[in-house]
């Protein structure tokens, strides 16, 4: 008879498809550890499906616009922070595309998106980075700097799309159909991979930023307005990355900006 631990090294081995093979060769195994181990992986297989049907809830626009040929979703991240750009991504997913705990980048872990980043790029059809500097968003205001910087997401993608999901916007100068859907990142999952390419590019460039200029903690806030980020700001004055725009209550004089 083989040891529990022997046994426990099959099944960590196996994929989902040998799963029920194994729990039909030991399911009458009188052993409390090897009962205990199968349930454990079927548990697993059940969060695996759970986890199928909810990305499948998550292609419902997907499925319903993909007969007009391809579908991007589209988002941003950075809209609100008081220093560094703002970030657009633009993803066209296959059809029936599978990558797991793919989610609203918000709802996911830093280590997960960092995983989820190089899947949605491997797997995707296409995909676009669009970027807008702190001086612009400065020269016509942050609302006009996201639509430039996804219209520049858009531009990267080939083959372009026929469809937008957008995440609650309507993109100006943009000639295909568009559809916004309010909190898309959380229903649509092109518009989540989207999410999740603008969020990575955009942290990633703003731990680069603190490597420069470390006395600001960009790497621990990414610009949003901690208390810590606001206390460096009257501190040491304003960086050339940040948003003159938004960061006047925390400044004495517009000679800082000079």
């Amino acid at each position: 008879m083989k040891s529990i631990a022997e046994i426990k090294k099959e099944f960590s081995a196996a994929d989902e498809h040998a799963l029920p093979q194994l729990f039909g060769l030991y399911e009458s195994d009188p052993r409390s550890g090897v009962a205990a181990l199968i349930g454990q992986y079927r548990k697993k297989l059940d969060r695996l499906a759970a986890e199928r049907q909810r990305l499948e809830q998550m292609r419902l626009y997907e499925h319903q616009y993909e007969h007009l040929g391809f579908v991007c979703g589209i988002d941003e991240a950075g809209r609100g922070p008081l220093a560094g750009p703002v970030v657009a991504g633009a993803v066209i997913l296959p059809r029936d595309c599978e990558i797991l705990y793919l989610n609203d980048s918000k709802q996911l872990t830093e280590k997960r998106r960092e995983e989820l980043f190089d899947e949605i790029k491997e797997k995707a059809i296409s995909w676009g980075i669009g970027m807008v500097s702190p001086a612009r968003i400065d020269e016509i205001n942050i609302l006009q700097a996201t639509y430039e910087a996804m219209r520049e997401a858009v531009a990267a993608l080939d083959p372009a799309p026929r469809v937008l999901l957008n995440d609650a916007v309507t993109i100006p100068k943009l000639d295909c159909l568009q559809v916004p859907i309010i909190k898309g990142d959380a229903k649509s999952l092109s518009i989540a991979a989207a999410s999740v390419l603008a969020k990575v590019t955009r942290d990633r460039l703003m731990r680069e930023y603190d490597k420069v200029m470390p006395e600001y903690g960009f790497a621990a806030h990414k610009g949003y307005g901690s208390a810590a980020h606001i206390e460096a700001i009257r501190k040491y004055g304003p960086s050339p990355i940040h948003r003159r725009t938004f960061i006047g209550n925390f400044v004495k004089s517009i000679d800082l900006f000079e």
